[in-house]
């Protein structure tokens, strides 16, 4: 069955450790930082450090979202938060001292979040349904990064057309590429692939059509398109990996204190 597209997908994702963890280096810490409460009837929403490495910029989202982006997790791994993390929504502009890495953006926002809405958290480990992300027989088809190139590690996620995704990775490593799958599948993908390298690669995959669609739907006029690969079948065929669903370990963030965002 083809995933439905997330109503909201991030266009950021954390390059720092795969696995969230309870500490963080406290010395990466933006110049500058606001949080403020996003306009009353705002729509839409994103978050992703500004191209050069100076700025870090979210539009109308909840902590939840925020929290998720930099831990690298589904909002669903995140437990014990009171209610308005998911209806009170924030903007943030933080500027960095020095041109920043990807990796060091998002520690600098889970230092951020930690002091100005005093997040405090453990982790646990619970088994649930996941997604394994594994090699195939053939092994990779993906091109290894050349670190000469440059570029920090970074997906991002377009479309060629209407349910058309496209995918293009610079420099990603294979658990940067499964926390992305996870945004826009039903379950958390660890990352069993034990390949070490930064990959670059493109991944097109055809996505479902919402349940609410009626039969026989038309585009601008014209029957939608429908074909193409699954992302699982796309995986496959385009990248030598598979995805299988099976029950496994995955981190759930449970939360133990959070406050709305201090004054700036």
């Amino acid at each position: 069955m083809r995933p439905l597209l997330a109503g909201l997908v991030l266009a950021a994702f954390s390059a720092a450790s795969a696995q969230p963890t309870a500490q963080d280096p406290g010395g990466l810490q933006f110049e500058v930082a606001s949080i403020k409460p996003s306009a009353p009837g705002a729509r839409g929403g994103m978050a992703r450090p500004d191209p050069g490495g100076l700025r870090y910029r979210g539009t109308n989202l909840t902590l939840r979202l925020y929290i998720a982006a930099c831990y690298r997790i589904r909002d669903d791994q995140i437990a014990g938060a009171p209610g308005w993390i998911d209806s009170d929504r924030f903007d943030i502009v933080a500027n960095a001292a020095k041109q920043s890495s990807v990796e060091q953006m998002y520690l600098m926002l889970r230092n951020l979040l930690k002091e100005r809405c005093h997040l405090q958290f453990h982790l646990e480990s619970r088994q649930m349904p996941v997604y394994a992300l594994t090699v195939e027989a053939g092994g990779p088809k993906m091109t290894r990064h050349d670190a000469a190139n440059g570029g920090d590690p970074w997906i991002e996620q377009g479309a060629e057309a209407p349910f058309h995704a496209k995918w293009t990775a610079t420099a990603a490593s294979m658990d940067i590429f499964a926390f992305r799958l996870a945004r826009v599948l039903d379950r958390p993908v660890i990352d069993e692939t034990s390949l070490p390298a930064a990959y670059d690669f493109i991944l097109k995959y055809t996505m479902d059509l919402p349940p609410n669609l009626p039969p026989n739907a038309l585009l601008n006029g014209e029957p939608i398109d429908t074909s193409g690969p699954t992302i699982f079948q796309a995986v496959r065929q385009q990248l030598g990996l598979r995805l299988d669903a099976r029950k496994g370990a995955a981190p759930i963030l449970v939360i133990d204190h959070i406050e709305k965002p201090s004054a700036n």
